[in-house]
């Protein structure tokens, strides 16, 4: 009686084994068709903005720029400073370290 009981477990753990390898196989076709949709849908969304882009540019195309020239400043130095700008600057500096000092 012991040895039947035995055969009817190892039934039961073939049945069982089947029963998983059913699922698994389930489980990774969810996961093929899932990803293929998620797949489509970003291919389908990268060719829509790529249309709406191309379609906005159309009707509403950008304006060219025009830059305005400036009038030249007056005693600009090749840094584009003026003079007593430079000299305030410099003064600055030196009253600056001058207080550090003492």
């Amino acid at each position: 009686m012991h040895l039947i009981t035995l055969d009817l477990y190892k039934q039961d753990e073939k049945k069982g084994i089947d029963a998983m390898n059913g699922l698994l196989e389930d489980g990774v076709g969810l996961m093929v068709l899932g990803m293929g949709f998620v797949f489509l849908f970003l291919v389908v969304l990268i060719f829509a903005t790529g249309y709406m882009s191309r379609l906005l540019n159309y009707l509403f195309p950008e304006a060219p720029i025009v830059v305005a020239s400036k009038p030249v400043s007056k005693n600009l130095s090749s840094s584009g400073v003026d003079a007593q700008m430079t000299a305030v600057i410099t003064a600055a500096v030196h009253q600056h370290r001058n207080s550090k000092k003492s």
